[in-house]
């Protein structure tokens, strides 16, 4: 069984009182080909395997949203949240069905960070070299045959559904002298190296001939990851540079606040935001909720569950009315597929994200989008506009409101040209 310590380690708080800001921490079938058709009304693109199976290029990707454009003078923007999952495993709880088939009700998409391990037979694991730790050594389990192939199936359909798959390692080290804290960049690049054939070569390490190929070019698809433990950032950039990468999610302690980009990629941290009854905040996590409710129990007193689960769920809804209030800063929640403390935590995501896509249908201008999908935004607007965007600290209204505090940058650019 995979414990709350594999997966959570320490990160920063909001302040000292913050008290653990921690962090978790073959060929495409027939009907799938015919599932989508690379967006538009044309015949689907021909399916080409690549590899030895384990993947294959289909074509654009369906159930994207529409290209995005600049922010008009004058226009306020997006309210953009993000729901990720580090992991993104079935290990036979159903969590990832359910998150799926939530996404698919509120029309929403997310950001999956795929272990790579998740798809290795543990038999052949030998095959991965981490780090600065033994051959085959992970701290985190190794997954069944009978939940690799049901995590295949919904990376797969996540994938269809239009959401992103982006990359959470492998072994997940978070202590010692192995821990990911101390890679060097090269170091990165293995490890990164060693996820991307996990999932290219699923077919090969596992013998299947009988499951269908996922629908992607990982080489393409992978644009960006969440460190385990929000460890190991600074030498991860210059090699998730060099690969092609657009952002890291691995920022412990941001603030809710535009993100700017650091050594050329998107920067986009867990946030802290609002915990009811106390007067620290949170980081965006379900194990930062946890670790703050349950000193670390994955398994506490039934009875404290009513009253952490709406916690929970209170501050989620409180960092997304912050932001969607104030300066419309986007807002990141990072979760885990686990049970911890009766699944409370699962519970409180699917409210916020409930109560999200309500705000949604009001009408205003909410998007549930991926973390590729929100850098698609954030590359298309003008550098002038983001600027002014950060200049709003947490929780600070544009002064005169978005008509007058964007429409200076339109004069400023004008002026410039």
């Amino acid at each position: 069984m995979r414990t709350v310590s594999r997966r959570g380690a320490l990160g920063l708080g909001a302040g000292a009182a913050a008290a653990a800001g921690l962090a978790g921490c073959g060929t495409l079938m027939p009907s799938d080909a015919s599932s989508h058709a690379a967006g538009s009304k044309n015949s689907p693109a021909p399916v080409r395997p690549l590899g030895d199976g384990s993947t294959s290029f289909t074509g654009k990707q369906p159930h994207q949203p529409t290209k995005p454009v600049p922010l008009e003078p004058g226009q306020a923007p997006p309210q953009f949240v993000v729901f990720s999952w580090d992991g993104a495993a079935e290990v036979g709880n159903g969590l990832f069905t359910r998150f799926l088939d939530l996404a698919k009700q509120y029309d929403a998409h997310m950001t999956f960070f795929l272990s790579g391990l998740y798809l290795l037979p543990e038999s052949k694991k030998r095959l991965y070299d981490p780090p600065n730790n033994l051959r085959g050594a992970s701290d985190i389990g190794y997954l069944t045959d009978e939940h690799i192939r049901a995590t295949l199936k919904n990376v797969r359909r996540a994938w269809l559904d239009g959401h992103e798959i982006g990359t959470h390692f492998n072994g997940h080290f978070c202590a010692g002298t192995g821990t990911v804290g101390n890679w060097t960049p090269q170091q990165w690049r293995s490890e990164i190296e060693q996820a991307k054939s996990f999932v290219k070569e699923w077919r090969t390490n596992t013998g299947w001939t009988d499951l269908p190929a996922l629908p992607f070019d990982y080489d393409k698809e992978l644009v960006g990851g969440r460190t385990p433990c929000l460890l190991g950032q600074d030498n991860l950039l210059p090699t998730a540079r060099e690969l092609g990468w657009r952002y890291d999610a691995s920022s412990p302690g941001g603030k809710q606040i535009w993100p700017e980009k650091r050594q050329g990629l998107w920067d986009l941290p867990l946030q802290a935001v609002p915990f009811p009854g106390h007067s620290f905040e949170v980081l965006s996590m379900d194990y930062n909720m946890l670790a703050n409710q349950s000193i670390n129990s994955t398994n506490a007193p039934s009875y404290n569950y009513p009253a952490w689960r709406t916690q929970a769920a209170e501050s989620y809804i409180a960092g997304f009315r912050r932001a969607y209030e104030t300066n419309r800063a986007p807002f990141f929640i990072g979760n885990h597929f686990e049970q911890w403390n009766g699944g409370i935590y699962m519970d409180a995501v699917e409210k916020a994200l409930a109560y999200v896509a309500r705000e949604k249908e009001k009408g205003e201008d909410v998007r549930l989008v991926s973390f590729r999908q929100f850098v698609d935004w954030l590359d298309v607007q003008k550098p002038e506009v983001l600027a002014q965007l950060r200049t709003l600290d947490v929780g600070q209204q544009p002064v005169g409101g978005w008509k007058s505090f964007l429409k200076s940058t339109a004069t400023t650019s004008s002026s410039a040209a």
